[in-house]
């Protein structure tokens, strides 16, 4: 397990959760890093989540949505955009591709979309490509208080 420690897996073990760690061996070609966890793991996609940063008029925000939807930016306010790559990575302190809704740099306000609550265990990054943690939604709700809201289009 040693080799597959991150800051979320840290996080997630020192706030008493249960999670299970699945890794698999990343493509660097792969055109979206979710759906490549999905296919790699066997998983149903409505399952895993991509962690998104969003720029809410100068506000980093966390956006975590299902691997095959996208996220619905006018859910977010009239000034919502996608949060620069190499300033997502920098606050985050994680890569893109790898970002993790757990274990950050620097916590940032986070939003979960409601689907997430329909599954007994939901995916997210673990903390790199090709490493994703399994926990259950409530769990991750709470690590991360975030607002559960419709996010999706």
């Amino acid at each position: 397990m040693a080799g597959r420690d991150t800051p979320a897996t840290t996080a997630a073990r020192n706030a008493g959760v249960g999670f299970t760690v699945h890794e698999y061996d990343h493509d660097p070609k792969a055109q979206s890093y979710g759906m490549e966890a999905a296919e790699a793991l066997g998983l149903d996609p409505a399952r895993v989540f991509k962690t998104l940063v969003a720029d809410l008029d100068g506000t980093l925000t966390v956006c975590i949505v299902p691997v095959e939807h996208e996220l619905d930016l006018r859910s977010l306010g009239k000034r919502a955009r996608m949060a620069d790559p190499a300033k997502a990575e920098r606050t985050t302190g994680y890569v893109a591709g790898g970002i993790s809704p757990l274990g950050q740099r620097r916590a940032l306000p986070t939003l979960v979309d409601d689907s997430a609550l329909g599954h007994e265990t939901v995916f997210v990054s673990a903390g790199r490509r090709g490493l994703e943690i399994e926990l259950a939604p409530a769990d991750l709700v709470a690590l991360t208080k975030a607002e559960v809201k419709p996010l999706q289009r």
